[in-house]
């Protein structure tokens, strides 16, 4: 049976529209309250979804490279705190040099000549640890490549060294420290150890301080991007609260409206 073989009033039909009507905007309404949004599709507003949708978008990529960043900077600060622990034992070494300068007893200079050794060893062990995630900056010139925005244009090569005793250019202790001249060789080449090291942790330190500025610019535009989308879909929530009240009573009065038109048309059944 179709809508036209059931007549009723114009009366009734102009309530009827109206509670349909009202049913709509309810359920919008209703919708609006449950998500939070004025736009939830693209039906809603094209222009405002599409563009919060893009600006979303763009702040998961940023947070998936801000991600990316603090692995960065665990490596970085891995790798810096290897030269720390081995600048410790250059300068061990070092000492054991001076000593050995400062006594003429052979045998002395050859036991301080073997804890030298030991220490260049141990140099090996520390550059070889000092990695993470499999990425270490002082077992070779391995780079760490850092991404800052969504297509990869702005990035950071942070390069490393070889940070190893050979790296280093420490050779072991010449002819066992028996002459003052292998132990003033030894301890020149510490010393130059010493500044490449000090040269490599303020590069380090730098490419730390960037990464780090760049973390923080990277939280500030993601904020800045979802509070934008926000500001074109989120609702007014008192607002949206008071139209449900407000569609609540026109659904009442529309209600009664469409029972006194059905009362008027049933007042013909009185004539007979």
């Amino acid at each position: 049976m179709s809508v036209s073989d059931i007549s009723i009033t114009s009366g009734m039909r102009s309530n009827l529209l109206q509670l349909q009507e009202t049913s709509k905007l309810t359920t919008r309404t209703q919708t609006r309250l449950a998500s939070g949004k004025q736009v939830n599709s693209a039906l809603d507003n094209p222009t405002n979804y599409f563009a919060a949708q893009s600006a979303n978008q763009r702040a998961n990529d940023l947070s998936d490279k801000k991600d990316n960043m603090s692995e960065a900077v665990q490596t970085v600060q891995a790798a810096n705190a290897g030269i720390t622990a081995i600048t410790g034992l250059v300068s061990a070494a070092k000492g054991l040099a001076q000593s050995a300068l400062s006594t003429s007893d052979t045998v002395t200079q050859s036991k301080l000549s073997v804890q030298y050794n030991t220490v260049r060893s141990q140099i090996d062990n520390l550059s070889s640890d000092s990695g993470y995630r499999g990425l270490n900056l002082l077992s070779s010139t391995n780079t760490l490549t850092v991404n800052f925005n969504e297509n990869n244009t702005s990035k950071l090569n942070v390069v490393g060294f070889l940070g190893s005793s050979s790296g280093l250019s420490l050779t072991a202790a010449s002819n066992a420290w028996q002459a003052a001249s292998d132990i003033t060789t030894d301890a020149a080449k510490l010393d130059t150890a010493l500044s490449t090291l000090r040269s490599n942790t303020q590069t380090l330190a730098a490419n730390l301080n960037i990464i780090t500025t760049r973390q923080t610019f990277t939280d500030s535009m993601i904020n800045t991007l979802q509070q934008g989308a926000d500001n074109l879909t989120l609702a007014d929530m008192n607002q949206e609260g008071a139209n449900m009240l407000a569609l609540q009573t026109r659904q009442q009065l529309s209600t009664s409206s469409l029972s006194m038109s059905s009362q008027a048309a049933q007042s013909v059944l009185r004539l007979f």
